[in-house]
């Protein structure tokens, strides 16, 4: 089905042979706070600990909200011990941003050491070989940043590049992903570890909820918190490294006028933003497809169908999910990664993208029917409104010539 092979990839490999081959994903792990907590079991949490069972309406409605999530569990950095000790937290009227940023300080270096260690394991050489790190959170903000801490975690090296991306949230792993193929491929020696976490359980906002304020109870029905790294490289030594995906291209579009469908702001009290899943599922079904024909036009694709590709999506919520697929006329298996890691996890904003991946990775090893698929597409979607592309190509047997991609426009 498949056409023939596009002169653009051609050029592009001969650019790669020129400097240091494609970007390859070489090793990925994830991590996750200890406190597991049932979604069944989080509304009435929330309202003791919030002192609030006495709105049943609000509650039920908070009830509601969770079981639309699709979500079974998540994993948050908070529990009530730590309310026992920052008791400011759960009062609105008590600026509490620095206790947090306290809080996710101390915690966050650990839990990016260990997806970091099960990344690098994976990857088969030693930390000390590690030449960049490249870490993105939209959780933390000192200096200097959670970044140093982690290095040492690890024992990288000291000459060890470093580079923080903030606050791109949901987007936060795609966005450094990105950086370090460019790394990679410009350097044929480096091996470059990406890490990305968030803990927005404990940046959140814990107040009486209110039904007129429904973007804290959108948030708190489906956030949890997490941390995932993934080592890049170009050239990769076998047999020592076994290369997963090839890192063909990245793009990065962002839809004119769609700033306040995803916005956050940093307060006294933490993190606030405003969530709306109708204007995000909007954008997503009204610009996905022209942005993926866009970012894919420089490999001179053409036409054949999105269905015969796998892909790693950021799953956001069942919504945008449910509006992906139909825009695109996916089956509905295509996204059964990402659907996976929003049932398993929540939506851990920036590093959701990387279990997304490592999940994916996992159902091809177990033969499942998206394995059978060479050529993929790895969307990351984010604030802005903003849509990562990058085309990855399975290291395993590349036999089968570029898709050609059949648009429904």
């Amino acid at each position: 089905m498949a056409a023939a092979r596009p002169g653009n990839l051609s050029e592009l490999e001969q650019k790669w042979h020129n400097g240091g081959g494609p970007a390859c994903v070489l090793g990925v792990g994830t991590a996750n706070p200890a406190n597991c907590v049932r979604q069944d079991e989080y509304t009435d949490w929330y309202f003791r600990i919030t002192k609030s069972d006495h709105l049943t309406h609000t509650k039920a409605i908070m009830r509601k909200t969770c079981e639309k999530m699709m979500v079974k569990k998540r994993y948050l950095q908070v529990n009530e011990e730590l309310f026992s000790v920052h008791p400011e937290f759960l009062d609105p009227a008590a600026p509490s941003l620095q206790g947090k940023l306290a809080v996710v300080a101390g915690a966050m270096p650990g839990l990016v050491a260990a997806a970091a260690e099960k990344a690098i394991a994976d990857w088969g050489r030693p930390a000390g070989d590690i030449t960049h790190l490249v870490f993105a959170t939209s959780s933390s903000a000192q200096l200097p940043h959670i970044d140093l801490r982690i290095a040492a975690l690890l024992g990288l090296s000291t000459t060890v590049q470093r580079t923080v991306i903030g606050f791109h949230a949901c987007s936060g792993s795609s966005a450094a992903l990105r950086v370090a193929k460019y790394i990679a491929e410009n350097n044929r020696s480096a091996r470059v570890l990406v890490a990305c976490a968030d803990m927005w359980s404990v940046m959140d906002s814990y107040v009486v909820p209110n039904v007129d304020h429904r973007y804290g109870i959108i948030g708190h029905a489906f956030i949890g918190d997490g941390a995932g790294a993934v080592v890049v490289g170009s050239r990769p030594q076998e047999p020592v490294e076994r290369p997963i995906f090839e890192m063909v291209s990245a793009s990065q579009a962002t839809v004119p006028g769609s700033e306040r469908a995803v916005a956050v702001e940093l307060t006294n009290c933490g993190l606030e933003y405003r969530l709306e899943f109708g204007d995000v599922a909007a954008e997503v079904g009204g610009n996905i497809e022209r942005c993926l024909l866009d970012a894919l036009s420089p490999l001179g694709i053409g036409s054949v169908g999105w269905n015969n590709l796998f892909w790693v999506v950021h799953p956001g919520g069942p919504r945008i999910m449910d509006t992906f697929t139909a825009a695109l006329k996916l089956q509905p298996e295509k996204l059964s990664a990402s659907r996976r890691v929003l049932r398993e996890y929540g939506n851990m904003t920036g590093p959701t993208l990387i279990f997304v991946l490592d999940e994916a990775i996992r159902r091809r090893q177990l033969d499942h029917e998206e394995g059978s698929c060479e050529w993929g597409l790895m969307v990351g979607l984010g604030p802005g409104f903003t849509i990562d592309v990058m085309a990855l190509r399975a290291c395993s047997g590349k036999s089968t010539p570029t898709p050609r991609i059949k648009s429904s426009l």
